[in-house]
């Protein structure tokens, strides 16, 4: 039996390649899960270099915090060397992955539009249907699937919360979705991150993933492949490129998450403060798009919910990467073991890409408001299933606006 997956996969040199209760995630279900992947572009050393020539073209926009230099340091990381190819060693001694060990350092210029478009490659997950146990008995029929429809563009005007998170791990490039979302501490101006657990660190098995950037409302216009061969980088990100400045997941996911078997997917969720690879206007992510959704973590029963709109950016075939999908479908549950939270799950055929990306739902007002996100799902592409936000997702939340409610 193959095991589930996150859904996020990556691929090197185009090739293929998701914190919870220590219980294994598994579910009577009649079909094995896969956490679909998101895709990786051209391999690192190719990647790299171009960034490298970039970053160290003289104009000084490369510069490592004191503090982060300390933290590269205590783990043998010379920070001199992190823009020419350092941040490439992912020896286990060297893979910062701790909680508060998160850095990020800008190379502007690393992710150019052709390695933001091949990033997207990905020939798919594999599939195996088989019988998973652990199931409680509160899971409720598989949904039927829902097929994948693209969103209008220009997704500004569309979804403009939502866009494409770019980051590197050991095997290469990768890719998934997030949401702007709203900053108690910054009303109008937040420069915070919704997504997945599963795209920021690798689980119990690494650390935090490097050279995360989120580009909101990534080929606003939906142009194909071949239309954004040679594209100028601001047609590619009209609103820019933002670098995550600090970064937070679960404790359940550090522990226990991991690649395959679904632990810790109920716990599945991250929160990203971000800031402008060059400097911007002064103006915050929010202010730039004009848009972002508050966040509702009095996680509604499946009951009381008559429709949740799942959103991102699936890369693994029919799909390339490129464009923004959407799916809606009335909410079921998924129970992975007796000890967790259940999950919401809804019919989509959007594959792996679209992780971490939001699932909007009516808010407590009236208003959208994000629910959930993609975390899990088949590789056979017929739905997705996200973590139900309560008191450890809003920890999380509070305390990355808190850290930066005076800047």
């Amino acid at each position: 039996m193959r095991p589930i997956r996150p859904l996020f996969a990556a691929r090197r040199a185009r090739s293929v390649r998701g914190r919870t209760s220590p219980v294994a995630a598994a579910v009577a279900l009649g079909a094995a899960l896969a956490l679909t992947a998101t895709a990786c572009g051209p391999s690192e050393d190719e990647a790299s270099d171009k960034a490298t020539s970039s970053a160290a073209a003289g104009d000084g926009s490369f510069k490592i915090p004191d503090n982060i230099k300390d933290k590269l340091k205590e783990h043998g990381i010379d920070p001199d060397k992190w823009k020419n190819g350092e941040w490439k060693n992912w020896d286990r001694d060297k893979w910062l992955r701790e909680a508060q060990d998160f850095v990020n350092p800008i190379i502007d210029g690393l992710w150019d539009s052709d390695r933001m478009r091949d990033a997207d490659k990905n020939p798919g997950g594999e599939v195996d249907e088989n019988d998973l146990s652990g199931d409680q008995g509160v899971t409720d029929p598989t949904p039927q699937p829902v097929e994948a429809a693209a969103a209008a563009s220009p997704y500004h005007d569309s979804a403009p919360y939502a866009g494409k998170l770019f980051f590197d791990g050991p095997e290469g490039s990768m890719v998934c979705s997030a949401t702007v979302v709203s900053d108690p501490a910054h009303p109008g101006k937040s420069d915070m991150l919704w997504t997945a657990g599963h795209c920021v660190h690798a689980g119990k098995s690494g650390g935090w993933y490097r050279n995360i950037a989120f580009v909101p409302s990534y080929n606003n216009d939906g142009k194909s492949a071949e239309e954004l061969q040679g594209a100028p980088k601001d047609e590619v990100a009209p609103f820019g490129v933002w670098w995550g400045d600090w970064a937070q997941t679960s404790d359940q996911w550090i522990e226990q998450g991991g690649p395959t078997g679904g632990a810790g997917a109920p716990y599945d969720f991250a929160v990203i403060h971000v800031t402008p690879e060059k400097g911007g206007s002064g103006k915050s992510l929010e202010e730039t798009v004009g848009s972002s959704l508050p966040v509702n973590f009095n996680a509604p029963t499946v009951a009381s919910i008559s429709q949740l709109t799942a959103k991102g950016y699936p890369a693994a075939p029919p799909f390339d990467g490129q464009k923004l999908f959407q799916c809606a479908d009335k909410p079921g549950r998924l129970s992975l073991n007796s000890t967790d939270p259940t999950m919401y799950r809804v019919g989509c055929t959007m594959t792996g890409g679209s992780s971490g990306g939001g699932w909007v739902g009516q808010g407590p007002d009236g208003k959208p408001a994000l629910v959930s996100n993609t975390s899990i799902g088949p590789v056979t592409a017929g739905w997705l299933a996200g973590p139900r936000l309560g008191k450890e997702a809003k920890g999380i939340y509070d305390a990355v606006s808190k850290k930066f409610a005076g800047q």
